[in-house]
């Protein structure tokens, strides 16, 4: 019983400090954050794009000795 009363409690004030038509997860157009220059930092963002680079370079050329030229570089015997 108790709980149930707490939750009504609970509504209540949550609806009383909420507008009319409000959505739940929606944020008042006021909050804004400003990235400078400075709080950037494309590091990790360019490692993984290099990553993903070599990756796509090392299966090209296992490619072009295996399948193409068929010798050079070899998987089984």
């Amino acid at each position: 019983m108790s709980t149930e009363l707490e939750q009504r409690s609970v509504q209540e004030s949550d609806s009383a400090e909420r507008p009319r038509g409000y959505l739940v997860g929606s944020a008042s157009d006021g909050i804004e954050r400003e990235l400078e220059h400075d709080d950037f930092d494309p590091i990790g963002t360019l490692t993984l794009i290099f990553v993903y680079f070599m990756i796509l370079v090392s299966m090209w050329v296992f490619m072009y000795f295996v399948e193409f030229l068929g010798r050079g570089i070899t998987v089984v015997g």
